[in-house]
């Protein structure tokens, strides 16, 4: 007998029952509003819950805000209102604020990012990598390297960047997901109801979690290194944006457990 053959079988199983599952509609969590603030540049509706883990553990082990900010609200304009709604349904779920420069749900510019980064002051901005496949996803890097590169050059703040279309070759941070985190970011990327419909990825959100820990174990531990005892993952690279010019923050990639001392670099950067 195959002795992985239950073990194969149970994730078929479980992503075939999470099918059946209702999605919550009590969406009323209050806004979680912070001295600290994580602006969270998303190219899509649902981008913020997919590449959202490092934004959720700042706000509930190191009391930051997080406020998304949508880019765009996808290329057809039909369901530009459905997603915004959806979107809000999801930052609401999460505890996160939704902030919208423009009322006409286009695109946001290089000026309305200058403008939203002056406005908010943010400690910590997270955005896509360069190589993030998606035309979209590499149109928000370049939209936000702009921007900084517009604002006073006494502004500063830590810069994230995200993968997931296409993967990063230099991440430099592997942070941790408890299985409740992980359960948190999976039931707000559901509530982006009809994108799920068309195709059900918030269900291999697990295992595409799961595939960071293996990548994430020598792209960032170092090569021949052994995994880390965790389960779930994100991978990202972080750097700091001071004086109108990129800096390093590490110097060698970091794996971050759960629990809050982990994140201390990251909330105390401006004293190292």
């Amino acid at each position: 007998m195959n002795p992985y053959l239950y073990y194969v079988q149970s994730i078929s199983d479980g992503i075939q029952s999470a099918e059946l599952i209702d999605v919550p509609v009590d969406t009323s969590k209050p806004i979680v509003e912070r001295e600290k603030k994580v602006l969270l540049f998303s190219p899509h509706p649902d981008d913020e819950c997919i590449i959202g883990l490092l934004p959720l553990r700042l706000q509930h082990e190191s009391d930051y805000q997080v406020i998304n900010v949508p880019m765009t609200f996808g290329s057809n304009p039909e369901r530009r209102e459905g997603r915004l709604a959806e979107l809000e349904n999801a930052c609401s779920y999460l505890g996160w604020g939704n902030h919208r420069a423009r009322k006409d749900l286009e695109s946001l510019t290089v000026d309305d990012v200058v403008q939203v980064l002056l406005e908010m002051q943010p400690d910590v901005i997270v955005f896509p990598h360069d190589d993030d496949w998606n035309s979209r996803h590499i149109e928000v890097h370049h939209t936000l390297l702009k921007a900084l590169s517009k604002v006073p050059a006494e502004f500063s703040c830590l810069i994230v960047e995200t993968e997931f279309w296409g993967a990063m070759n230099t991440p430099n941070i592997h942070v941790a997901a408890s299985v409740e985190q992980l359960s948190e970011l999976l039931t707000a990327t559901a509530l982006h109801v009809e994108e799920v419909a068309r195709n059900p990825y918030h269900l291999r959100l697990p295992a595409w979690m799961q595939d960071n820990v293996r990548r994430g174990a020598e792209l960032v531990g170092g090569q021949g290194e052994a995994a880390p005892e965790f389960q779930f993952s994100t991978l990202y690279r972080i750097q700091v944006w001071k004086q109108g010019q990129i800096y390093p923050l590490l110097d060698r990639g970091q794996v971050i457990p759960c629990g809050a001392e982990n994140l201390n670099f990251i909330t105390q950067w401006k004293s190292l």
